[in-house]
């Protein structure tokens, strides 16, 4: 069974798309190149300013499912300058005013403070642009009442399927991770035909094993 999904830790700084206009750093540019001439392809977004997982797939099936509004959980490890307590908690969980409409995750952990920052993990059913930031933007620090600032954002999971390899690294998904985050849609129908998003047999070229460094190829 050939792998389907690519892992990818996108650092900071790094746009997702194919190309870009104003010559800035896409992720193709830290990805061997037999990645771009095989049709590899995001599935999904991260901004330039935020970092961590994202899948690159070839088969068109894929990602509209693994991009579908509310088909899978996000979580990201956030920093924010200033205090989060229960109550901006409790008010993301409801939802928060913004210019673009409410926004609201569907999960909040406070996990510490270091200095002036609080730490949290946040999990959204279903994001927006910029979701995070202008949440916890249009919120105020518990004891000050300034305003919020998310200083770092980091993609953790998506779904069931933790990012696990070092900033600028991939690695294909195994069978296993691949069953649990795709679950009905990766099964063979019921007359034994091939999966809903089948991909067809291709060549697979060496170098394809593992996790890759960006440093391993300097």
């Amino acid at each position: 069974m050939k792998p389907r999904i690519l892992m990818f830790h996108k650092p900071k700084g790094v746009v997702v798309t194919s190309s870009d206009e104003r010559g800035r750093k896409t992720v193709y540019h830290l990805l061997p190149a037999w990645i771009r001439e095989e049709g590899w392809v995001p599935a999904g977004r991260l901004d330039m300013d935020t970092r961590g997982l994202i899948f690159l797939v070839r088969e068109g099936g894929l990602v509209d499912f693994l991009t579908r509004p509310g088909t899978l959980d996000k979580t990201y490890e956030v920093f924010v300058r200033g205090r989060v307590g229960e109550e901006q908690v409790a008010s993301v969980k409801a939802g928060v005013p913004t210019p673009i409409g409410p926004l609201k995750a569907s999960r909040v952990e406070i996990a510490g403070r270091v200095g002036p920052k609080t730490r949290l993990f946040v999990t959204l059913r279903e994001g927006k642009n910029r979701h995070i930031r202008r949440m916890f933007g249009a919120l105020r620090d518990a004891e000050k009442g300034t305003p919020l600032k998310v200083m770092d954002l980091k993609r953790t999971a998506i779904g069931p399927v933790s990012l696990d390899v070092p900033s600028g690294s991939w690695r294909f998904l195994n069978p296993d991770e691949e069953r649990k985050l795709l679950g009905r849609q990766s099964t063979r129908n019921a007359r034994g035909g091939h999966p809903r998003f089948f991909r067809p047999p291709g060549a697979v070229r060496g170098e394809k094993n593992g996790a890759e460094s960006i440093e391993s190829r300097k």
